[in-house]
């Protein structure tokens, strides 16, 4: 899947000088912010929901190839419970996913194939299974074709690859938050070994982004805040949702980063 507005210094000069260009990047920015704020304001609520304080999505933008670095949200008082901690750490990434779905359906009906080969500055998007369920009811694919992107299908994307990156079960990412709160001694042995696993599966498979949060993880080690209550077991329902949440990240894992053609 590609799409062909590379982020280049000539490209993002050209932009920055013609005004009248801005609008052409609104559905994908508005789209972005909408999949991005959806997933912290689900952090949000449930933190309100517990009445843990905590401040509203923060947007960080960034001079990369999607012209962000997400959003966050600070939490500036302990998690009361396990099953605090579970939900705050589980809404974000459902209620982005939940709001990438529509605009993902939307940006593949948008979006074109062609039989032109790729052009030097195209952005090559890895799929996810997710992606390979949809693609054929929207393309016909075979070996001499790409698909010109919409803006929205990027935004979407991107979606995905937030939601994935926040479910790895390490650390204090959402995904750790959810395997703590299910078992603090096993989440302490898999943010170990998935630092190591993230690193090697990066190198094997092109994955820089693998390789950075696994060294990142490696480095910052297995410690996570105990909540206050750190003994009350969670509930077979949200060992339900803990199930959901692992087939969400299996329908979002992108293991390869994404490239410039």
């Amino acid at each position: 899947m590609t799409g062909n507005d590379a982020l280049t210094g000539a490209a993002l000069l050209r932009v920055i000088g013609d005004p009248g260009s801005w609008g052409a990047g609104l559905p994908y920015a508005l789209c972005v912010m909408a999949i991005l704020g959806a997933h912290e304001m689900g952090h949000y609520v449930a933190c309100r929901y517990y009445g843990i304080d905590a401040t509203l999505p923060f947007f960080l933008p960034g001079p990369n190839l999607f012209g962000t670095f997400g959003a966050v949200i600070r939490i500036r008082s302990p998690f009361t419970d396990r099953r605090a901690l579970f939900d705050i750490g589980v809404a974000g990434p459902i209620a982005g996913f939940v709001v990438a779905l529509p605009i993902l359906l939307y940006g593949l009906a948008r979006s074109t194939t062609t039989h032109a080969p790729l052009q030097p500055g195209t952005i090559v998007l890895t799929p996810c299974l997710i992606l390979e369920l949809l693609y054929p009811w929207f393309f016909s694919l075979g070996p001499d074709v790409s698909v010109q992107l919409h803006p929205t299908f990027a935004a979407a994307w991107l979606g995905l690859f937030a939601t994935s990156l926040n479910l790895l079960p390490i650390g204090q990412l959402d995904g750790g938050h959810m395997l703590y709160a299910l078992s603090p001694r096993v989440h302490a042995v898999v943010s170990r070994a998935g630092s190591l696993i993230l690193c090697a599966l990066g190198l094997l498979v092109g994955g820089y982004h693998l390789m950075l949060f696994g060294v990142l993880f490696a480095f910052l080690g297995p410690r996570h805040p105990r909540p206050l209550d750190d003994l009350t077991p969670l509930s077979r329902g949200r060992r339900v949702v803990a199930f959901v949440g692992l087939v969400i990240f299996a329908l979002c894992f992108i293991p390869e980063t994404p490239r410039v053609f």
